[in-house]
Parts: structure tokens; C-alpha cells; sequence
């Protein structure tokens, strides 16, 4: 048995991650396939490209390599680098590319010129990184069409040249989306030439950051005020955005919120609302017809500005809660017989993707939209999980896979107590690397709808550029990768050295990624399991103090399975509650001596996480009768840390059975524990 064991192990040592068989190749997405020889090909000082291509495909190319090597020198044949159009290649993706290496030089051909561009980008990392380019052959092509970041300027606004300065590193490593979520309560962000409001009113707050604004009355303020903090894109501001992001192969992506998310909007244009009255709505009066003019009068001036294939309408997160009284609202729902405000949303989204398509576009949205009836044409993004895209799949539509547990750039990506404030929750760079967006539940013919997957970064608690950097890199360079690489390819302990070298590089370039080489990692006491007496004993929950389904982990075991939770509550080992505290009894399944019961919990206030302000814990040898160890009362203060402390008893005792009970505090909101340790 032992030598099966080491054999097993030498096996799973040679071949658990396939490119360690050449680690030479030091870029960012690793290319699907390659021979390469221990040699490489080094650019003289005043390097020579020649492109054969098209006239527009030329001039596209030759600007970009000045950007890049400003002494070089564009000539008709025979460059230190070939770049060439050809239909005679190996790839099913117009993004494809292969790259030959030898002593007379590089050759890069591909059927367009966003493969081209593509094998650039490596042949740019590869001289980076290791001073030349290795002899040999790469033939490579995108996994997934779509590999896009959304970035939300809205929360905080961030201006024209930080954006331009981030496409420049997105294209470097092949992401080809670049999704601007560009309206919501905090600021509207683009000019809009036939409601002037939006920019003059709703795109300031009197408060520099999104917590402070949020705290403290949520008002906003007109341009040029003493106090006035926020920002627009004027719409010359977008078009130079966008003719940037088309010449390095990203497509800007605008989003524009609705039904919800709105506030900003029906504050400074109160008629649109159900009430009609400023400060009091977020979600838009859909009964309205000003409404749909409103709507679509905004959406043609962003379809003249954006020509990407998609336009983003949001529809997340509506409340709903005026739409049921409203005279409107139900006079709608009546004549278009619709059975619940489910329904009434899904008119509305429906009713503007026609408005789109009629303008040769089509319309994603978040994996709300899917709520009522999804729209014939639409394409579901999906950050509640997976669930969202498994159901546009199984409904014949596109999905571009953006699950919070993997895709939310916003949540800490190390120990909590060594970064700034964040959103919370914890998504180290690993984790951000192993996910797949092809659910293994997806058939095959099912899987043939993931378009595609994307990263997210919400800026409540981003208020600098800097910040917003270091939440973005490397984790976005680990979607690149997701995006780009298929799984046989993919190995994350070379991909942390590679990332490595990618963080040095943004450095240099003037980045603020963050530092990678001195990561902490996850919470200590989840790095090994713990011994105890009560491990895979039976617990019985009360029945009026449930685990939350959506925060269940390993459900009945998973608080005697010995694991304990890192520093993300999401990680499927904390168990949440949220209805009627914790109280549970562990069964020992016979009277043993007890010196100690503990549990920990976590408090995080923005998710309304927070400690139990009173703990019992007794013990018992009939479970009816139960003699009380110790009741701890606990006064639970609000902060903006994620904390953890232990709740127990030591002592001296013999039971069967121990009963621990928590109950929230008078703020309510949730409960979560990871293990009852009995020693």
C-alpha cells in the first residue's frame, strides 16, 4: 500500500500540472499549445516589423508597435517580425494566431487582425520577460469569446485617462471586454445631451466617497458646488475612449441601470418615479410612458456613442415595493395581463429589447432578467452563482459567467487585517484561477452557450485609482487566463510565478497591483483540521432557528466536520443564520467528560454580519433536562473590521448532550459559526 502511495505521488508530481513541462514560456494567458527550444531570438535595439495586410489593418498595427517600440521601423518584406493575414491557419477563432521562431526571425499569421494584435501581445511578453523570444512554434486561440472587466465608475468616478491607462493593460493580456456600469443611486456618469440633469445634478454628491455619501443622506448637489464630489464622461470623453479601446480589440460595453438602481435618475427627474417625489424611489414608474420615452431617448444617444454588439440595461436587484400600489403601475399589469410585478419587470425588459434590436443591437443584462420571462434576444450575465446561466443555457440563450464566489474583484483577496477596507469576503488570487465557467452539471450541448466570463469590480469601498489597481491586479489577469486558456493548459502554481513577473512589470509601468509576493493567505486556523469530541456526531437544529439555505455549507455535519472557515463567509464552511439565532444540540452518544465547548464567530458589519450578543451553552445526559454551563453576554459595536472571536466554557463536566445557543443582537442580521469544538 505504501508504494502505491508513492507512486501515486511521483505520478501526480510529473504530470499534475502539464506546462511545467516548459516553463520557459513566462506570459499571461498561457497559449493552448507549444514546441519550443531552449533558445531564444533576441530584438536588436531599432527592431523592423512588416506587416501584409490590409490597407486599415496596416495603419492599425503600425501605430500600435510605435506605441510599444518607438524605435522601431515598419518595413515592406523580410522584418526582424512578419505579421501577416492568412486564411491557411489552424484556428476556428478569428482571435487565433500562430507565432514561428527561428534564426531568421518571427512570423505571426493569423486570419485577422485581432489575432495579429493577440500575438503581439505575446511576443511582446515573451522579449519582456525573458529578453527574447524562444525558437519554436505556439499555435493558440481563445477558449471563450467574451473575457471582459467590469468596472464601476459610478460609485466612484473614475476619469478618462485612468480608464484608457487600464485598457492598455487589459489588452496586454487578451481580455476583450471592457464593461462600464456607468449609472446607479451614486452618480449618473455620462453626458446626455437631452436631459442636462443627469450630468448637472445627479452625477455630484456632497460627500467625497461612496460610504460617507451613503451614511449621511444620499443627497446630491449641483455642478460647480463648494462641496460637489463626482464626474462625467462628456460624450467626446467616450468616443475617445472607445476608438482607443477598438485599436487594441476592446470593445467598450456601457451599462445603463434600470428598473432599479435609479435613484439618481428620479431624484433629478422625480416624474418618472411611482410617487413622483425626489429621494423616495429606486426603482422606475414601468405604468409610466415617460418612462419608455425616457429610456429610449437615453439609449439612442449611448448607441450612437458605443458600437458594441451589446448594450447593458442592468436589471438587477429591483425592489419592486411601489409597483403594487401604483395606479400605473397596475393599470399596466392590467392591460398587458400580467400576473405579479415579476411579470411587470419583464415587460419592461422585453419592451426595451425591442427598442434595441431595432437599433441592430441587443441587450445582457444581470440574471434578474431571467425574473417573469426572459426577453427573446437576450443574453443573461450570471453573478447569483451559476444557477443564472444554466437557465439561459437551457433557454437557448447566451451567457457570460460572472459568479460573485468567483468574478467579485471587490471582495479581499487577502488577510482583511493587511488590506484596506473592502466589501467584504475573502477571494485570493487561487481561487480566482480555479474556477471554470463551464458548470460540470452543463450538458454538452448546454455548454455551448457559455459565451464567456468577466470579472467585476464595485467601487463602494474604492474610492482612490490606486485602489482600484490593486483590486484589479493580478486577480483580472487569472479571469484573462480563465478566459483565454483551456483547463489542461492551466496550472496555478505556475501561473503565481508568471503573475509574479506580471506584478513586477505593472510596477514599472506605472500600476499599483498589489504585492503578490507577500501575501498572507486564508484565516490560520483554516489552514488544518481540528480533533475533538464531537466530530461527525449528530447535531439537531431547532426548528425555529434554521441554517439559511443559501449559507447552508456541509448542512447538518458542518458544524462537527473538524474544518474550520477562512475569511470569507462565502466559502462554504461558515454556516449563517439568520432566523431565530443558533440553537443546536450535539449528541455524543454517551456521557463523557467535557473541559471546554467553544465557537467562533465573525462580524462584518457592511454584509450585516455580526457577533451574538448572548451565548448559552449547557449540557445535559437525557437531552430534557439541561444544566447550564455559562451564559455569555456580549455587547456587539458596529466597525468596519471583519473580526472573529470564540464564545465557550471551560470547566469541569460529564454529559451526553450539549446544547449552544446565540442570539442576535438588537441590530439582527445574520449569525455565522463554523464548528462547536467539544474537548
Amino acid at each position: 500500500m505504501k508504494n502505491n502511495i508513492f507512486l501515486l505521488a511521483l505520478i501526480l508530481l510529473i504530470t499534475g500540472c502539464s506546462q511545467e513541462r516548459n516553463s520557459a514560456l513566462n506570459i499571461i494567458p498561457m497559449p493552448q499549445s507549444y514546441q519550443l527550444q531552449n533558445k531564444l531570438y533576441k530584438l536588436a535595439p531599432s527592431p523592423t516589423f512588416s506587416i501584409i495586410a490590409d490597407e486599415a489593418t496596416k495603419s492599425n498595427l503600425a501605430e500600435y508597435i510605435k506605441s510599444v517600440y518607438p524605435a522601431a521601423s515598419i518595413v515592406e518584406n523580410g522584418g526582424n517580425i512578419s505579421l501577416q493575414i492568412s486564411d491557411a491557419t489552424e484556428q476556428t477563432s478569428p482571435e487565433g494566431y500562430i507565432v514561428t521562431t527561428n534564426e531568421d526571425g518571427i512570423i505571426a499569421s493569423s486570419s485577422s487582425e485581432a489575432g495579429l494584435f493577440y500575438a503581439l501581445q505575446t511576443i511582446n511578453q515573451c522579449i519582456v520577460n525573458e529578453g527574447g523570444m524562444p525558437y519554436g512554434r505556439i499555435v493558440d486561440e481563445p477558449r471563450f469569446a467574451y473575457r471582459g472587466m467590469m468596472l464601476d465608475v459610478s460609485r466612484h468616478f473614475f476619469d478618462k485617462d485612468f480608464v484608457i491607462k487600464q485598457i492598455d493593460a487589459l489588452a496586454r493580456y487578451k481580455i476583450n471586454r471592457l464593461h462600464l456600469h456607468l449609472t446607479d443611486a451614486a452618480g449618473w456618469r455620462i453626458e446626455i445631451k437631452k436631459y442636462p440633469r443627469l450630468t448637472q445634478f445627479a452625477a455630484w454628491r456632497g460627500a467625497a466617497t461612496w460610504k460617507e455619501w451613503w451614511n449621511n443622506g444620499r443627497e446630491y448637489v449641483e455642478e460647480g458646488s463648494a462641496n460637489a464630489h463626482g464626474g462625467y464622461y462628456t460624450q467626446d470623453d467616450i468616443r475617445e475612449i472607445v476608438a482607443y479601446a477598438q485599436k487594441r480589440h476592446i470593445t467598450i460595453i456601457p451599462e445603463i441601470e434600470m428598473p432599479a438602481h435609479s435613484e439618481e435618475v428620479l431624484t433629478a427627474y422625480p416624474e418618472l418615479s411611482c410617487t413622483h417625489e425626489p429621494y423616495k424611489q429606486a426603482d422606475f414608474c414601468v405604468g409610466n410612458e415617460k418612462t419608455f420615452e425616457f429610456l429610449e431617448n437615453v439609449l439612442s444617444e449611448v448607441i450612437e456613442l458605443f458600437p458594441s454588439e451589446y448594450i447593458h440595461i442592468g436589471g438587477d436587484e429591483a425592489e419592486k415595493k411601489s409597483w403594487p400600489t401604483c395606479p400605473l403601475c397596475q393599470k399596466r399589469m392590467k392591460e398587458e395581463g400580467l400576473k405579479d410585478v415579476d411579470e411587470l419587470q419583464s415587460y419592461l425588459i422585453q419592451r426595451i429589447e425591442k427598442f434595441v434590436n431595432s437599433k441592430g443591437r441587443q441587450i445582457i443584462g444581470w440574471d434578474e432578467i431571467l425574473d417573469g420571462g426572459l426577453a427573446p434576444n437576450a443574453t443573461v450575465m450570471s453573478w447569483r452563482g451559476t444557477e443564472g446561466g444554466l437557465a439561459a443555457a437551457k433557454a437557448g440563450h447566451k451567457a457570460i459567467m460572472s459568479p460573485g464566489t468567483f468574478c467579485y474583484l471587490d471582495q479581499y483577496q487577502d488577510a482583511p487585517h493587511t488590506l484596506p477596507e473592502a466589501i467584504g469576503g475573502y477571494l485570493p488570487l487561487k481561487k480566482v484561477y480555479s474556477y471554470d465557467p463551464i458548470p460540470q452539471e452543463f450538458s454538452e450541448e448546454e455548454a455551448k452557450f457559455i459565451h464567456g466570463v468577466q470579472g467585476n469590480i464595485w467601487a463602494e469601498y474604492i474610492p482612490t485609482p490606486e485602489h482600484m489597481e490593486m483590486m484589479a491586479y493580478p486577480r483580472i489577469l487569472a479571469i484573462a487566463e480563465v478566459g483565454w486558456s483551456n483547463p489542461e493548459v492551466k496550472c496555478y502554481d505556475n501561473f503565481r510565478n508568471r503573475a509574479l513577473t506580471a506584478v513586477e512589470y505593472l510596477k514599472e509601468k506605472g500600476y499599483n497591483p498589489f504585492d503578490l509576493v507577500n501575501e498572507t493567505g486564508n484565516r490560520p486556523e483554516a489552514e488544518y483540521p481540528v480533533e475533538h469530541l464531537a466530530i461527525g456526531k449528530k447535531v439537531t437544529y431547532s426548528e425555529d432557528a434554521p441554517y439559511h439555505d443559501g449559507y447552508a455549507a456541509g448542512k447538518d455535519t458542518t458544524l462537527v466536520d473538524g474544518i474550520f472557515g477562512g475569511w470569507n463567509n462565502n466559502d462554504g464552511i461558515w454556516q449563517g443564520f439568520i432566523k431565530g439565532g443558533i440553537d443546536v444540540v450535539i449528541d455524543l452518544e454517551k456521557e463523557t467528560p467535557i473541559t471546554s465547548v467553544s465557537a467562533a464567530f465573525m462580524q462584518i458589519c457592511n454584509p450585516w454580519i455580526f457577533m451574538p450578543c448572548e451565548v448559552t451553552i449547557s449540557a445535559s445526559n437525557d437531552n430534557k433536562e439541561y444544566k447550564e454551563l455559562t451564559k455569555i453576554v456580549h455587547e456587539v459595536v458596529k466597525d468596519d473590521a471583519l473580526t472573529f472571536k470564540h464564545f465557550g466554557w471551560e470547566g469541569e463536566t460529564q454529559a451526553r448532550y450539549i446544547r449552544y445557543q446565540a442570539k442576535s443582537s438588537s441590530e439582527g442580521g445574520w449569525l455565522f459559526t463554523d464548528e462547536i469544538v467539544i474537548k
